[in-house]
């Protein structure tokens, strides 16, 4: 029998190199076979589908893989309502694509509330790690924002499978927003559909090298195949022989998880006014979020399904779908479909309620936000029905497979699967010191005001820890002088109180630059107060951060920290002292105006041709209203020798001040009282006329006349403003020194990096 060579003659040293040299050729040539398979081994793609609406989106990706054999091995999940009898089953329309389907996972806890939505994501999160670890993908694709979608990303994550997330990065209401974010933070690679979407994911610290930029996939379908001629087929099947082209409505609205009971209410307003306006409408049942049941209770209690001019459906194959939007008179709801997808043909589109809000939308669509009646969507319907407006391709020009495809291909599944985040550069981190710890966090605020200078301690919970007051100087030089000096004064006393100051806040009458530190124009009662900057000394001689702002808009700033403005949205706040000013909050934020003078409350006229005004103006509230203004007409009177009444103890050095008029009204002075009838029916109209404006939830009085006026105010308030107005609340200060808060609000609110 013939030999082996390696069992030949071992012992001759020739032969012995030779096999040697033999196994190792034989070790290299595996080894090259083995990296060849490698680079030629299939993707393993698995798509995941929760629901109709994600299936339009991924369908066109899926088509792609499947067109390429050679390169892509796919498998397709299907899980959520895909399988419910009330949604249309769904899957079958998958089968019918001739896809195959690898696994069906019954994922959801039928309820249609909250809690449902929580269990059928832990119910798939137990069911998907078998399915994952059989299939064994390279990469999975999941799409959108749905809580399904949240669950598949998890259990990927977990598991050490690749991400692609498609549609990441975009903004739209509801809990949908935190989902579609949080799923883009477990994704690895990111398909994303406009440059908005981009520098979304960008400004999230995803890396811009795993981004994607490729336009919605279903763009591809929508612009290449949107022209059938059997389109009247398709419209006659679905709403009866008599429809005709762009004299029907498709309705389609789901809810809004987040407040559950405005979108039932905006849902059945539609329905009112889909009613009214008596147009044959198809109308599609809301999809399984929580709030859907009452949806569906809501359309059943006025008839829909059994009224002549509606059919309800459950499901519509997407070809079909698209047909019956393109040439649809008007669509309605609050699917992204009508954001999206109908831009492409310029159907019009009414987008009710907050579902997508901050979704970037062509000029097809038209905004109903909110509605108390039927009137406003009516009158929707009227301005949109039948209307063609240009296509838009925000979402896509038709490329977006090739582009995915390609992306794909270019995956190295040999890089690290652990994703880094690109952060922006911050400054290191400074150890802790216990000296730093123990110390009460504080900011040091200055109010320069007409008749004082105070600079005071405030502590983070707006505890005055020290407070120094001076007579105000009255030139330019001495008044920047002795400021300084009390702020560096204060700052040695902070050592001894165990405060460690986070920076400086000023509260100055005046027009106010707060982003330069600048005193652009003061009134009359702070002389040689224009132009001035106050940030630059004070932060050179202090070497802290320096806030500068109007008392107005300081107090305002007080009171949303400290005060009755905690927690409030919208509110305005009123200063009755020497002068009149305020501050306006809205949204949370406030309002300075285009030139720094938003919120001059004291110069909104009242009268044409009434007193003349500090600002060279005439019948503005302050010279009605003010200290200044009570203390003219009290001399006024006492000069007539008007104003002294029985009972009224007066001192004949004393100054004549405010009070003496307000005490002479008590003791029923009437040239008094008619004074100040006069001031609180001026101060009350220009309130009216904020309410009016601004249509606050509150409004703030502060001052040493706040007191005073809040009866009279609330009087005038019920007597001329509007009905809407009315019930708005006037509520006076708890706070004793907002100026000072405020100025230290500035301080504090930055320091710990909240909004200002």
């Amino acid at each position: 029998m013939e030999k082996h060579p390696a069992f030949l003659c071992i012992d001759n040293p020739h032969e012995l190199y030779y096999l040697r040299m033999l196994r190792s050729r034989e070790k290299m040539e595996r080894k090259k076979m083995e990296e060849e398979n490698q680079c030629k081994r299939k993707l393993r793609v698995c798509v995941a589908t929760c629901n109709r609406a994600d299936y339009s989106k991924l369908a066109p990706i899926m088509s792609g893989i499947k067109m390429h054999p050679d390169e892509f091995g796919l498998e397709v999940v299907v899980l959520g309502s895909h399988l419910i009898d009330d949604y249309g089953n769904t899957f079958r329309m998958i089968e019918q694509d001739d896809f195959d389907i690898g696994s069906k996972l019954h994922t959801i806890v039928r309820g249609e509330d909250e809690a449902a939505m929580v269990e059928s994501v832990g119910l798939a999160l137990v069911k998907l790690p078998d399915v994952l670890q059989r299939l064994c993908p390279d990469i999975l694709v999941i799409h959108g924002d749905r809580f399904d979608a949240l669950a598949l990303a998890t259990a990927a994550a977990l598991m050490n499978i690749r991400i692609l997330h498609v549609e990441g990065g975009e903004v739209s209401g509801t809990i949908d927003d935190s989902i579609r974010h949080a799923i883009s933070k477990l994704a690895h690679y990111h398909a994303c559909c406009t440059r908005g979407a981009e520098q979304h994911l960008i400004a999230m610290c995803e890396d811009h090298s795993r981004i994607l930029l490729a336009g919605c996939p279903v763009y591809d379908k929508l612009l290449s195949s949107n022209h059938r001629d059997d389109y009247m087929d398709i419209i006659k099947s679905w709403l009866g022989d008599e429809s005709q082209e762009s004299e029907y409505i498709v309705a389609l609205q789901h809810p809004v998880t987040t407040d559950i009971q405005h979108s039932i209410k905006i849902y059945g307003l539609m329905l009112d006014a889909l009613l009214s306006f008596n147009k044959k409408t198809l109308i599609l049942y809301p999809n399984i979020d929580a709030g859907s049941k009452e949806m569906v209770r809501v359309m059943r209690k006025k008839g829909i399904e059994q009224h002549p001019n509606f059919r309800a459906v459950k499901h519509i194959p997407f070809e079909q779908f698209i047909q019956l939007v393109k040439h649809a008179g008007c669509m309605i709801g609050n699917s992204s479909c009508g954001v999206r997808e109908a831009g492409a043909f310029g159907t019009p589109v009414i987008n009710l309620g907050t579902r997508q809000t901050g979704r970037e939308t062509g000029e097809n669509v038209l905004h109903v936000r909110d509605a108390d009646t039927h009137n406003k969507i009516y009158h929707a319907l009227e301005l949109q029905f039948g209307k063609r407006y240009p296509c838009s391709k925000i979402y896509g020009d038709g490329n977006a497979v090739p582009r995915i495809l390609k992306f794909l291909r270019a995956i190295d599944l040999n890089e690290p699967l652990q994703k880094t985040f690109c952060f922006p550069p911050v400054r290191d981190c400074i150890s802790q010191d216990i000296d730093h710890i123990l110390e009460t966090q504080s900011a040091l605020a200055v109010d320069l005001g007409g008749t004082n200078l105070r600079v005071a301690i405030v502590s983070m919970r707006g505890e005055m820890v020290k407070k120094y007051t001076q007579p105000n100087p009255k030139t330019f030089e001495a008044r920047m002088q002795l400021m300084l000096k009390m702020c560096a004064d204060a700052m040695q006393d902070t050592v001894c109180l165990n405060c460690r100051i986070l920076g400086v806040g000023v509260s100055t009458g005046g027009r106010v630059n707060p982003q330069e530190g600048v005193v652009l124009h003061s009134t009359k009662l702070i002389q040689e107060w224009s132009s001035v900057d106050l940030r630059t000394p004070i932060s050179d001689a202090l070497h802290l951060p320096v806030w500068i702002d109007n008392d107005g808009n300081c107090a305002a700033l007080a009171e949303r920290k400290f005060g009755h403005g905690k927690g409030v949205e919208n509110f305005v706040t009123v200063i009755t002292g020497t002068g009149i000013g305020g501050g306006i909050i809205h949204h949370n934020e406030l309002v300075h105006g285009s030139t720094f003078c938003a919120a001059e409350l004291g110069h909104i006229m009242v009268s044409l041709e009434g007193p003349e005004c500090s600002c060279g103006s005439r019948g503005c509230i302050e010279a009605y209203a003010s200290g200044l203004a009570l203390q003219r007409e009290a001399k006024r009177l006492h000069d007539e020798d008007l104003l002294k009444v029985d009972g009224m103890d007066m001192k004949l050095t004393e100054p004549i001040t405010a009070a003496h008029l307000i005490n002479a009204a008590r003791l029923g002075n009437s040239k008094a009282d008619a004074v100040l009838n006069k001031a609180s029916t001026a101060l009350g109209i220009g309130i009216v006329n904020i309410l009016h404006i601004v249509n606050p939830t509150l409004v703030i009085l502060s001052g040493v006349l706040a007191s005073y006026y809040q009866a009279p105010v609330k009087r005038i308030i019920s007597e001329r403003a509007l009905d809407s107005a009315q019930k708005i609340e006037v509520v006076t200060t708890d706070l004793e020194e907002p100026a000072l808060l405020g100025a230290a609000s500035m301080v504090l609110d930055y320091a710990t990096r909240r909004i200002y």
